[in-house]
């Protein structure tokens, strides 16, 4: 699973029961919780989500 950083710990960990989630923004995010104090760890990955917005073959005029 996915590292991340625990506010409440300060420290690196990995993020336990981690489910990625795509933001309102269309970016990836994992979010789970800290294996030792049981906060909430929220991490942002990179890129933005698949979107299939644009057509695939766009009409031609003729």
């Amino acid at each position: 699973m996915a590292e991340g950083y625990c506010v409440k710990c300060k420290a690196k960990k990995e993020i336990a029961n981690g489910v990625e989630e795509t933001m309102k923004n269309g970016r990836k995010a994992i979010k789970g919780k800290c294996p030792t104090c049981g906060t909430v760890m929220f991490k942002i990955l990179g890129g933005k989500a698949a979107t299939s917005a644009t057509p695939a073959n766009p009409p031609t005029t003729n």
